[in-house]
């Protein structure tokens, strides 16, 4: 009998850790925050990392698990199929995204990746409410998660920018985002017909003007910003009415010539506040209280704002990373405080990377240059009507893609393909240009190594162009100050894969992985189907 006893004894203490295991993973996290940083480095993590607080990004590093080498895994890397890939798990080849904008040879103009001219306008101005997500092709893990519980979770999406709350917020998800003209947060037709009670009540708060009534300060001493250039250089973008980049920045006073509102965009009270419509979005909806999980898509915009004016090594960049670390600080607090440790799920990314300032490049010793569009296709152009007859031959020169005129190509009766590959032998004869691919390359191989590999993944066979371009390391297709981005090069596509909270174990690989991972690993914690269109792989240190 004591035998026996002690067996059942020993038995019941056995299966205890088992059974707790089990339920932890048939439990569903009560909301998933999914954080992209606009234009975020996985650098950033590292170089700032002396003076971040304990509960920022320390903690995704400590708490959370994070892919080190994680990097977008197609060409052009933009903010709007960034986005798009995030949450279909696909690349632009297949969500069809291709940039923020291309053009359409069928209407002979060029469209934004999230226009929609058959919805309206709810709050805001009429000419920003013209967004949904119609033109991405497939869905999203939030439409999974929505599919998977009958439309009762919940899905919000914010940002300041329209496609970085649409294209997250997928087909079935609510999206706003911020009008630059009236100061407020919009939603269109797509959506609702009228804005509901609780973002009235955050726009009647009237905080954008609150935040740029102030003075934009540096955080902490400007001669302690050891991590960037000198403050005031010959590199950075300054503000209209301002005639040179160093710090105070009179934010009132420099609203008139820079966007009115949309000035908050450039400046790191942007985040500060799409987090306090973050904060309005969880308490007016009541988030992850309803007994279903739901899900919060938060994209931060501003970094890319002041990133493209001031460049990844401006005392601006460094002084934006250490006060939103503060404000991640304090929102995980919160998340702690009205779930619980542990009963939310957390991960950050970012849409895309960026390069260094190609002055400062040069101020280096280093090789880079400014690649001149409006010269080259003057120059095809020229080219194509000496070879082929006169006539308008090139429609379109965009995201470093030609588009040929096809119509006139019929009518002359000369083949498409001979003018892709004349072209493509031409614009290699240029300073700058390391590479051209056909649209005829593109569709007769697979490549599967290099940077053609990267045009593969990012080339659609209905939007896409005629041909394609790779620069040369560190060249970028533009001549104002400051940067940009959208190269297939590490400084472009290495960004943030990092996992915090409900049922992740710390810890970080450096195993290659892709943002196209993400979706898909989503899909197995929280037990949905996959997106439609994904080709990502779940992330199995992760999961595992």
């Amino acid at each position: 009998m004591l035998k026996n006893l002690l067996v059942a004894i020993l038995s019941f203490l056995f299966l205890m850790p088992v059974q707790a295991q089990v339920s932890s993973k048939e439990n569903k996290p009560k909301l998933v925050v999914g954080i992209v940083v606009d234009q975020m480095r996985q650098e950033y993590f590292y170089k700032f990392q002396e003076r971040y607080t304990e509960g920022g990004f320390k903690r995704l590093m400590n708490d959370g698990f994070m892919m080190t080498n994680g990097h977008y895994n197609y060409i052009p890397t933009y903010t709007g199929p960034g986005h798009a890939s995030v949450y279909t798990g696909a690349t632009p080849a297949t969500h069809g995204i291709i940039a923020n904008n291309w053009y359409v040879r069928s209407l002979g103009r060029s469209i934004y990746c999230a226009e929609d001219s058959t919805v309206t306008a709810v709050g805001g101005t009429a000419g920003n409410g013209k967004i949904s997500p119609r033109n991405m092709y497939s869905t999203t893990i939030t439409d999974e998660l929505r599919f998977a519980t009958n439309k009762r979770s919940k899905v919000v999406g914010i940002a300041i920018k329209d496609r970085g709350a649409s294209l997250p917020a997928g087909h079935l998800g609510d999206a706003y985002w911020f009008d630059s003209k009236v100061g407020e947060f919009m939603t269109s037709s797509y959506y609702y017909e009228e804005l509901p009670a609780w973002v009235k009540a955050f726009n009647a708060k009237k905080l954008a003007e609150k935040y740029l009534s102030g003075t934009w300060e540096p955080l902490f001493p400007i001669e302690t910003y050891v991590q960037s250039i000198a403050d005031d250089n010959d590199f950075e973008g300054p503000f209209i009415g301002k005639d040179n980049t160093a710090f105070p920045y009179d934010l009132k006073a420099l609203m008139e010539n820079n966007g009115e509102y949309g000035l908050i965009s450039t400046t790191p009270f942007g985040n500060t506040l799409t987090l306090d419509m973050a904060y309005a979005a969880i308490e007016g909806e009541q988030l992850g209280k309803r007994g279903e999980t739901d899900f919060l898509a938060v994209s931060f915009s501003s970094p890319d704002y002041i990133g493209h004016r001031f460049g990844p090594t401006a005392v601006e960049l460094e002084d934006n990373y250490l006060r939103l670390d503060r404000e991640l600080e304090a929102f995980f607090k919160y998340l702690d405080e009205e779930y619980g440790i542990g009963e939310y799920l957390v991960f950050l990314t970012a849409d895309h990377a960026v390069a260094d300032i190609v002055d400062y490049m040069k101020s280096e010793q280093v090789p880079a240059g400014n690649f001149n569009n409006r010269f080259i296709l003057t120059q095809m152009r020229g080219f194509t009507s000496q070879k082929f007859g006169e006539g308008n031959w090139i429609s379109s020169f965009s995201n470093e893609q030609v588009f040929i005129n096809h119509e006139l190509a019929k009518e002359k009766g000369v083949s498409v393909e001979v003018i892709q590959r004349a072209l493509a032998d031409f614009l290699l004869g240029f300073e700058g240009i390391k590479e051209v691919y056909t649209a005829t390359d593109m569709r007769i191989h697979e490549y599967t190594q290099g940077k053609k590999s990267l045009l593969q993944m990012g080339y659609n066979h209905k939007a896409s162009g005629d041909l394609l371009l790779i620069l040369e390391p560190a060249w970028l297709s533009s001549s104002y100050k400051g940067t940009t981005h959208g190269t297939g090069y590490t400084y472009d596509t290495h960004v943030p894969i990092v996992f915090m909270g409900w049922n992740i174990k710390p810890g970080k690989s450096s195993r290659y992985a892709t943002v196209t991972d993400i979706a898909p690993t989503l899909s197995i914690m929280l037990g949905t189907r996959l997106p439609n269109g994904a080709t990502g792989q779940p992330i199995g240190e992760i999961l595992d």
